[in-house]
């Protein structure tokens, strides 16, 4: 293995010292490396994620099977990864799509600091009040993924984002209280949208449909969801599969502005866990993670 190492080295080696330009490449590799890294930005709290790293896994097995001389194991993954670029079509097709239409709207986000913060206000604005009238909401926030892939049974609104006009889509008389409604490039483009639901089975005991939703949604894309229960009035955020509930009017406010300004990726442990099997939230707010 050792002399097989040491004679790759040697033909590497070689190999740049014949073809390696050191502008021509460093530009190259400079732009390859970006590309890479915006990709995996654009992926980040997703499910590609992990698709991702059984790749890598695959793709490692492989190595370790010729390095190793492990024949059958080499025959299987040969056979397996021989098509490595139908299978990362395949697996992958919907996180494309997302790249190309994110490529196409620019690289540069559409609402200013300024606004962002406004529609935020409105959006807890809108919980504080949804949360004393006991009415339950699902808000979804997009970041970078795109969302309308993911959404079914939505009603086309493009409409300004305002505390009254969220409360109202909430009325239970309201024919669109049931969906979502999804914050989009500092608009509400959609209400009423049906979500995916996790397929994850532990959660928190009292968790319903729209806590599921938004678990959904979030390890599908990587979105930031506010949920207000009906049944305890209760306030959460959901990102990446993960729920902090139990929040007041400032904590959420916080926790937003760190999520979409991008100061957080991850939701604090610093606000506790659900006790396992618990319907409601401890005093202070909880935590429940969506593992796997």
């Amino acid at each position: 293995m050792i002399e097989w190492l040491w004679q790759l080295l040697q033909d590497f080696g070689a190999y740049l010292a014949d073809n390696y330009d050191p502008i021509r490449d460093t530009i190259d590799i400079g732009i390859v490396s970006f590309g890479i890294y915006w990709l995996l930005l654009l992926i980040r709290g997703t499910r590609a994620v992990q698709i991702l790293v059984g790749l890598i896994v695959l793709i490692g097995a492989l190595v370790a099977s010729n390095v190793f001389e492990l024949v059958t194991l080499r025959l299987i993954l040969d056979n397996f990864l021989g098509s490595a670029v139908i299978i990362i079509v395949v697996l992958f097709q919907q996180d494309i799509r997302r790249a190309l239409a994110r490529m196409g709207r620019g690289f540069f986000p559409s609402v200013s600091a300024e606004q962002e913060s406004q529609i935020l206000e409105e959006v807890v604005r809108a919980a504080q009040v949804l949360s004393k009238r006991r009415m339950g909401a699902l808000i979804v926030l997009e970041r970078e993924t795109g969302l309308d892939d993911q959404l079914e049974g939505a009603t086309h609104l493009d409409a300004e984002v305002t505390k009254d006009l969220l409360v109202s889509l909430f009325v239970p008389t309201s024919p669109l209280h049931d969906g979502a409604v999804v914050i989009q490039r500092g608009r509400i483009p959609y209400a009423g949208a049906i979500l995916p639901l996790t397929l994850k089975q532990d959660l928190p005991e009292g968790l319903g449909t729209r806590h599921r939703a938004a678990v959904g949604i979030t390890e599908e894309t990587d979105a930031v969801v506010v949920v207000v229960s009906e049944e305890t009035s209760t306030i959460s955020v959901v990102m990446a599969g993960e729920i902090v509930r139990g929040l007041d009017a400032p904590r959420l406010r916080k926790m937003l502005v760190e999520v979409m300004s991008g100061e957080r990726r991850e939701l604090p442990a610093e606000l506790g866990a659900v006790p396992e099997g618990a319907s409601e939230p401890a005093p202070d707010a909880a935590r429940a993670r969506s593992t796997g």
